[in-house]
C-alpha cells in the first residue's frame, strides 16, 4: 500500500486535541446562549454567484461539482464547468454569506433583532500557513435588525466575546486584547483633511505593521493623492490607542490641529466610540481597547470594527474579528443591518496545541474500565458497565480477559482513573474498584458508587511547565 501523504491545510486533531477543541466549543456555546443568542446551522453550499458577491474571493472558493454530470462525459479537471454560473455551487468560505441568505429566506418567521450564533466548518482555498487552513471551524455571533439596529448592540457584541475569552482562561487560553475602531471616525477625519479615497487610505494604513510608517506615508502620497502633511495627519490618527476616554480627547485635539470641523461624521463616530469605551472600562477593563489604525472589511463594514489578538502570540494575527454592517442583505423592500464577530476556532486550537498551552486530564471520556476475569464471565462485567452507565458514569469493558496487571496498564495508557473488578456472586467476594493513580482499592456497588466530580469527565487545564 502506498504511503498516505497528509493534505496540507486540513487539520485533523488526535483524540487529546479533539477534547481540547470540544472544551473550547462547549464554553463558546454556553457563553453565547447565556447572552441570549440562539444557535443555527446552515447548509455547506451556496450558489457561486452569492459567494462571489463579498469582496475578492473568487480564488478562494471551492466549487462543488460531480465527477460526471448526467448525460455528459467526464470533464477535464482543469476545464471550466459547462454549467451556467448561477447554477454552480460552492462551499461557503465564511458564515456571513450563508447568514444573509438565511435571513432573507426566513425573514417572515424570525424575531428581530435576531441574535444568532453559528459554529460550523468553512472552506477557503488559500495557502496554508501557521494558523491558516483550507478547512476550519468558525464560531460566529451576529445581531441582525430589520431596517435599523440600535448602536448598543455594537457595544454588546465585543463584551460577549470578552466574556467568552474570560471563560476560556480557565482552560489555559492566554488573555486577549480586543482592539476596536469606528469607521465613521476614520472616514470623517480623512474627508475633513480633504482626502476622498477613504478606502485607499484605510487599505494603506492596514499595512502599517507589515511595511512601517515611512512606506505607508509614501503610498498615501502616490496612491491616494495626499500631501505630506495629510499623510502625516493620517499616521498620527492611526497612532492613537488606549482603553479610556483620553483617546477621544486626543482625536479631537488632532482634528482641531488640522482644521477639521468638530461635527458631522467624525463627531458621530467619536460619540459611539466613547460609549463603547465607557462600557468596556466598566465590564471588561483592559480587554477592550481603542486602536485607530484598525481597518477591516474596507467595502463592507460601516461602523465599529473589532480585531482580537492573543497576548504573547501576536504573530498569529487576529483570532476574532468583525464589525457593524448596514446592509447584510436586502430584498428590495427591507434591509437587514447587523453587527457580529467571528472566532477562528481552528486557528486558536492549533496554537493551544502546538505551543502546548493546555492539556486534557485524559485522552478518552472513559472514567471506569471494568476488568474481565475470563471470557466466560464477560457477561458479568458488561452488566456492571451497564449499571454504571445508567447512572451517567462513562464506562468501558476491557477488550481481553488478560492478567489484571495488563488490564490496569490498558487503562493507565488511556488515562482511565478507575478499574473495576467484578466479584463472585455472594457477599464473600464483593466487587472492588481501584484508583490506579493512588493504588487505593475499596469495595463498591455499581448501583451506588460514584467517582469524584473531577474524575467523572475529562477536563482541559493549563499545561504544567
Amino acid at each position: 500500500m502506498p504511503k498516505i501523504a497528509p493534505l496540507s491545510g486540513f487539520p485533523e486533531w488526535l483524540p487529546a486535541g479533539r477534547l481540547v477543541e470540544q472544551a473550547v466549543l462547549d464554553i463558546l456555546r454556553r457563553t453565547f446562549e447565556l447572552h441570549g443568542f440562539v444557535g443555527i446551522q446552515t447548509r455547506a453550499v451556496e450558489p457561486l454567484t452569492q459567494l462571489l458577491r463579498k469582496g475578492d474571493t473568487s480564488k478562494e472558493v471551492y466549487v462543488l461539482s460531480r465527477l460526471q454530470e448526467q448525460g455528459e462525459a467526464p470533464a477535464d479537471a482543469g476545464a471550466p464547468s459547462r454549467r451556467s454560473s448561477d447554477k454552480q455551487l460552492g462551499l461557503h468560505f465564511d458564515l456571513t454569506v450563508p447568514l444573509a441568505r438565511y435571513v432573507l429566506e426566513n425573514a417572515g418567521q424570525l424575531p428581530f433583532p435576531f441574535k444568532r450564533y453559528q459554529i460550523q466548518q468553512v472552506w477557503r482555498g488559500e495557502r496554508p500557513q501557521d494558523g491558516r487552513f483550507r478547512e476550519f471551524t468558525q464560531a460566529d455571533i451576529d445581531v441582525i435588525g430589520d431596517g435599523s439596529l440600535p448602536f448598543h448592540f455594537e457595544v454588546e457584541a465585543p463584551l460577549v466575546m470578552a466574556a467568552a475569552f474570560e471563560e476560556l482562561r480557565g482552560l489555559g487560553v492566554p488573555p486577549v486584547r480586543i482592539s476596536v475602531n469606528n469607521r465613521k471616525v476614520a472616514e470623517g477625519f480623512y474627508r475633513g483633511l480633504g482626502l476622498d479615497d477613504v478606502e485607499g487610505v484605510l487599505r494603506n494604513l492596514d499595512k502599517l505593521d507589515k511595511i512601517g510608517a515611512e512606506q505607508v506615508a509614501a503610498a498615501l502620497v502616490t496612491e491616494c493623492g495626499a500631501t505630506d502633511e495629510q499623510a502625516a495627519a493620517c499616521l498620527a490618527l492611526a497612532a492613537i490607542n488606549g482603553d479610556d476616554l483620553t483617546v477621544i480627547d486626543r482625536v479631537r485635539h488632532l482634528a482641531a490641529a488640522n482644521h477639521i470641523p468638530g461635527a458631522g461624521l467624525l463627531e458621530e463616530g467619536l460619540a459611539e466610540l466613547a460609549t463603547l469605551l465607557q462600557e468596556a472600562v466598566r465590564r471588561a477593563p483592559g480587554v477592550i481597547v481603542a486602536d485607530l489604525k484598525i481597518a477591516r472589511g474596507l467595502d463592507y463594514y460601516t461602523g465599529t470594527v473589532y480585531e482580537t489578538t492573543l497576548l504573547g502570540h501576536e504573530s498569529l494575527g487576529s483570532i476574532c474579528s468583525g464589525g457593524r454592517y448596514d446592509a447584510l442583505a436586502t430584498d428590495g423592500r427591507r434591509t437587514f443591518p447587523g453587527v457580529g464577530l467571528s472566532i477562528g476556532v481552528s486557528r486558536l486550537v492549533s496554537r493551544l496545541l502546538s505551543a502546548e498551552l493546555v492539556r486534557p486530564t485524559r485522552e478518552v471520556p472513559t472514567c471506569v474500565l471494568v476488568a474481565v476475569t475470563s471470557e466466560e464471565t464477560r457477561g458479568a462485567s458488561t452488566e456492571v458497565a451497564a449499571a454504571l452507565r445508567a447512572r451517567g458514569i462513562p464506562t468501558d469493558v476491557a477488550p481481553q480477559a488478560a492478567k489484571f496487571g495488563k488490564q490496569i496498564q490498558f487503562a493507565a495508557r488511556r488515562g482511565i482513573p478507575f478499574v473495576w473488578f467484578p466479584g463472585d456472586d455472594g457477599p464473600a467476594s464483593p466487587d472492588q474498584v481501584k484508583d490506579i493513580r493512588s493504588g487505593v482499592q475499596v469495595e463498591a456497588d455499581p448501583a451506588s458508587w460514584t467517582p469524584g466530580a473531577e474524575d467523572l469527565l475529562p477536563t482541559v487545564a493549563p499545561a504544567v511547565p
